[in-house]
């Protein structure tokens, strides 16, 4: 059967926020399957921050996207054509897809390195291997408990608290027992922040003084901080972190489109004084480790102790940039997937 790939491309570097001339569709035929390749219809593409990154020339964690290469984006989809033993028609995967309608890929890890990975969408719904247990459970799982290191009675702080990463950290860290004090920009992000993910503050960026609201939530100052935003923010909390405090760099979505250099930040000696570390993290660096927390944190779901975060879905591959951006805009709430 002969099928039709509409697909997104990076025409050129953005400077700010990404702009329709940056980015080219083109509709192609999608060839025919060699052996040890699958093929996969794409039925959820995964819009996350670090993709703003992956546009921008220079040295980073992963090489930038290359002019005229179809965009980087982690996706869920279902095999409709195989030409490998390990995976037949019907089966659902997930792994580096592109922002496109259909994926011809190597089957395993010695063929290619972004290799598929069969998912059980009878013990969750795929998006949920987007979300709690994909990149973004595996960052909030590995980011909160190997590099922030939180301890019972601890005073967790988490940034971008309603998205998919910092709504998995402050429930992990409720269940390892932690006061948990989210930052989010809107009003219904901070109500479903304390009423439904059950953190015991939450402070609204947008419309509260953060260091006197951050002084009030956290009476016996901070210990770990999860840092989603960067820039102000990350001072405010600096200037209250504790002896021997935490801080987990996960991103700076606050600075992504400056067409500035970045800032960095301006209370750094408070790491001195109160003998503190900020450390970053890459999800990556744990991929040996992803089953068993995958495993560990089902366990979790089925248990009723961890809530997998809202998920927004878009429609239409021609929607992808504008859904892209909804990221930098704070419109997004929870997990945002285009089905294209």
């Amino acid at each position: 059967m002969a099928y039709s790939n509409t697909r997104v491309l990076l025409a050129s570097r953005p400077q700010g926020l990404p702009q329709p001339e940056n980015l080219t569709i083109e509709t192609v035929e999608v060839p025919p399957l060699a052996p040890g390749q699958v093929l996969v219809k794409v039925e959820l593409i995964s819009l996350d921050p670090a993709m703003r990154g992956w546009m921008n020339e220079g040295k980073s964690y992963a090489p930038p996207i290359a002019i005229g290469e179809v965009f980087r984006a982690l996706a869920a989809g279902q095999v409709v054509e195989s030409q490998h033993p390990g995976f037949a028609v019907g089966d659902y995967v997930t792994g580096v897809l592109g922002a496109q309608q259909y994926m011809v890929r190597a089957g395993d890890a010695a063929q290619d390195p972004a290799y598929l990975r069969k998912v059980d969408t009878g013990l969750a719904p795929l998006e949920t291997y987007l979300a709690t247990l994909g990149m973004p459970g595996m960052t909030a799982y590995f980011g909160l408990l190997d590099t922030g290191q939180p301890q019972p009675a601890n005073t967790v702080v988490v940034s971008g608290a309603a998205g998919t990463v910092g709504s998995v950290v402050g429930q992990i860290a409720k269940l390892k027992g932690c006061r948990v004090v989210g930052i989010a920009g809107d009003q219904a992000k901070v109500d479903y922040c304390v009423q439904e993910l059950g953190f015991d503050a939450c402070i609204n960026y947008k419309t509260e003084d953060v260091a006197a609201a951050l002084r009030a939530a956290c009476p016996q100052g901070i210990d770990v901080y999860f840092d989603n935003v960067g820039g102000e923010i990350l001072d405010t909390v600096l200037l209250q972190i504790n002896l021997k405090g935490r801080i987990v760099i996960c991103g700076a979505i606050l600075q992504y489109n400056n067409t500035a250099p970045a800032k960095g930040p301006a209370n750094y000696m408070m790491l001195l004084v109160n003998r503190a570390r900020m450390e970053g993290i890459l999800v990556g660096d744990n991929a040996v480790r992803f089953g068993d927390a995958a495993r560990e944190m089902a366990g979790w779901l089925r248990e009723g102790k961890l809530t997998t975060p809202k998920v927004q879905t878009e429609h239409g591959i021609e929607n992808f940039l504008p859904t892209l951006n909804k990221l930098f805009s704070g419109e997004n709430f929870g997990k945002l997937v285009l089905a294209p």
